[in-house]
């Protein structure tokens, strides 16, 4: 069933960093975002071109401009801006949908790390943000009142075991969204995070246990998991004007799962039905 359209980025540009596929939540936001009316650029590194969708994404997205960067090198970064900048001139809101870790995915346990794929994990999956955000300062390539989105994960605050050094990347990226939140207020540019179900995105399901912890989550959560979709049309919210004060915050959009202890579904799961009375 298509999506109604509200509008809510009418005359609003933007670029959105990490789509790779359909089941990439940068894809659907960045469907969502071309739905409510704004123009925007993709942005991912050049083999993404090759191994995923990309340019299928930007033909729905009314042939948006397709930037190649990797977002963990501060000189390709400068490029992007300035090309952003010709294609579009600066823009309103940024997205970050960017993470990866090589050592879960050669299934190394966190107490012993590969320490240069652990400082590989922090500087694509947080570090980046920072970049992204400071060369986008530097370009003057965002306007007043605009809007930056990264996507994170409740990992960053609990522990879970499958998570390993990506929960201390996430831990960061939420960090630097204060961070950077506090010094743009001035400007009225927000900064916040969008701390998302598990997804069954080409990332999420390389972690092991995956399947194990989706389906932890939709018996816990009351509303069950959030889908990229159901992401994608909560970020848009936060990209659009009527959320020009909330900044600086972790948002949880995860069908209230960061806010149960434990679920009917999983006691009867763990224990068996309770008698009735």
């Amino acid at each position: 069933m298509s999506q109604k359209n509200y509008g809510l980025l009418a005359g609003k540009r933007g670029i959105v960093f990490g789509p790779l596929d359909d089941k990439s939540i940068g894809w659907h936001i960045a469907l969502a975002a071309y739905r409510e009316g704004a123009r925007l650029a993709i942005s991912n590194i050049k083999v993404a071109f090759r191994l995923g969708a990309v340019e299928e994404l930007a033909k729905l997205c009314g042939d948006a401009p397709l930037i190649a960067c990797d977002a963990s090198s501060s000189e390709e970064l400068e490029t992007a801006f300035a090309e952003l900048k010709e294609k579009l001139g600066p823009v309103d809101f940024i997205v970050h949908s960017i993470g990866m870790s090589p050592n879960i995915r050669k299934k190394r346990p966190y107490e012993d790390l590969n320490y240069e794929w652990y400082h590989k994990t922090l500087d694509v999956s947080a570090m980046s943000l920072h970049r992204i955000i400071a060369q986008a300062l530097k370009a003057e390539a965002i306007n007043d009142g605009g809007s930056i989105v990264a996507l994170t994960y409740i990992g960053a605050q609990r522990t879970f075991s499958s998570y390993s050094d990506m929960g201390d990347a996430k831990a960061l990226l939420e960090s630097i969204t204060r961070s950077f939140g506090s010094r743009l207020g001035k400007r009225g540019i927000r900064v916040n995070t969008v701390s998302q179900s598990p997804t069954k995105t080409t990332a999420g399901t390389g972690i092991e246990g995956f399947d194990a912890l989706y389906d932890f989550a939709e018996k816990v959560s009351p509303l069950g998991n959030a889908t990229a979709e159901d992401c994608a049309n909560y970020v848009v919210t936060l990209l659009s004007d009527l959320t020009r004060k909330v900044t600086m915050q972790n948002l949880f959009h995860d069908g209230g799962f960061s806010s149960t202890g434990i679920s009917d579904s999983l006691l009867e799961m763990l224990y068996g039905k309770k008698e009735q009375p």
